[in-house]
């Protein structure tokens, strides 16, 4: 193949990975998928992806094939999202960070001795590894502002041995590193907007709570029991993700319930009980026609969290799988955390007979299948409670 076919290969590969790039929203898989295509475009055996974070580079990925090799694993993103350098000129990837220029390097044990930037060999050290020859770039906007730094360590020809990385591919590795800037970028904007989004949704469920006399920490631990649920019951990460914002909204409907009702410290008289339970088609009317995932999701648990698994529960006695699974979930959650907490009507009963309770009320109060996914994870539960007493 010739220089030019090889080029056009290339430039194709580029634009398939800008395509990639823009779809991708999981940010561990982008940078994953980054690192890789970098590496594969200069035969580089390993790399390390740093944010510009202020005044310090934050470590992103990092990828070796040969440490992964010997150690028998697979290196992606940093666990530590805390592990950051100085963006200061003494480091390789902090001088790029500030420059913008790129660093090529034959053996960085051998750096002129006029360059600002040393190597720190205190990697190699620890891992008894030999890092050589290297290619440090920077990753920009569209508008020049260096977002990130992409590092790329020990290039390697057809026969496996180190060689210098080939100043020929820096425009398409650059290019690269600018898509990647920008869809990390993007990828972190939709992060924030959807925090920002569930924040709001749940201070909103917390005022609700408040009228009704409950903490903010019922909300937290109910949606967590409800999130450990669908998790063990197999909902995938962003199923599980909805159930928790969308379950703390299950008594949203008790804005519109008198606070005497709500706050009564004896039974409720029939007639009170009647409207108590009005609650749940309010909820399922502030939400009605939502088009936000969350927001359907809401309605649903908001209408179907007092449904019970033989028919005998409110609005509509829904029975057995005519309950939409969230709300069968939501009812359970709801009830451990009622039993278990001290209400205006009632003290806390012991998690023992809590537990006991919710057993003698499978198949009848609750769905089996969620009591059986709820008591798989009672070491978790009982985490939680402790977490948000």
């Amino acid at each position: 193949m010739s220089r030019i076919e090889n080029l056009e290969e290339h430039l194709i590969r580029l634009n398939q990975i800008g395509i990639a790039l823009s779809n991708e929203q999981d940010l561990n898989k982008l940078l994953a998928t980054i690192l890789q295509e970098a590496r594969s475009f200069t035969n580089a055996e390993g790399g390390t992806l740093y944010s510009v974070e202020g005044k310090r580079l934050q470590f992103m990925a990092t990828q070796n094939d040969v440490l992964d090799q010997r150690n028998n694993q697979v290196s992606g993103p940093i666990a530590n999202t805390k592990l950051s350098l100085s963006l200061t000129k003494n480091s390789m990837a902090g001088y790029v960070g500030l420059t913008g220029e790129v660093i090529y390097l034959d053996d960085v044990y051998e750096i002129p001795a006029d360059r600002p930037y040393h190597f720190n060999s205190q990697f190699d050290r620890q891992n008894q590894y030999r890092s050589k020859s290297m290619l440090v770039l920077p990753m920009k906007g569209p508008d020049g502002t260096i977002l990130g730094v992409l590092q790329l360590i020990n290039a390697r020809d057809k026969k496996g041995e180190i060689v210098s990385f080939d100043p020929q591919w820096e425009e398409l590795v650059m290019s690269l590193a600018s898509q990647a800037a920008v869809a990390i970028r993007n990828v972190r904007l939709t992060e924030e907007l959807k925090s920002a989004y569930f924040d709001t949704i749940f201070r909103l469920s917390v005022a609700v709570e408040y009228k009704d006399g409950e903490t903010v920490n019922h909300i937290r631990r109910m949606a967590h029991y409800a999130a450990l649920i669908a998790e063990e019951i197999g909902f995938d990460k962003d199923q599980v993700e909805l159930i928790h914002y969308a379950s703390p909204m299950h008594d949203i409907g008790k804005i519109g319930i008198s606070e005497s009702i709500l706050h009564k410290p004896d039974q409720l008289t029939p007639a009170e009980y009647e409207e108590m339970k009005l609650h749940t088609v309010m909820g399922g009317r502030i939400f009605a026609g939502a088009k936000a995932p969350v927001l359907k999701m809401s309605a649903s648990i908001a209408l179907t969290h007092h449904e019970k698994h033989d028919g005998s529960g409110y609005p509509k006695g829904l029975k057995g799988d005519e309950i939409p699974i969230e709300g069968r979930i939501a009812a359970l959650a709801d009830v451990f955390d009622a039993l278990s907490s001290n209400r205006c009507y009632k003290p806390s009963i012991p998690v023992e007979k809590c537990l006991e309770m919710i057993k003698t009320e499978s198949g009848y109060h609750f769905h089996p299948e969620v009591v059986d996914a709820f008591m798989r994870r009672l070491d978790d539960v009982l985490t939680i409670r402790e977490n948000y007493p």
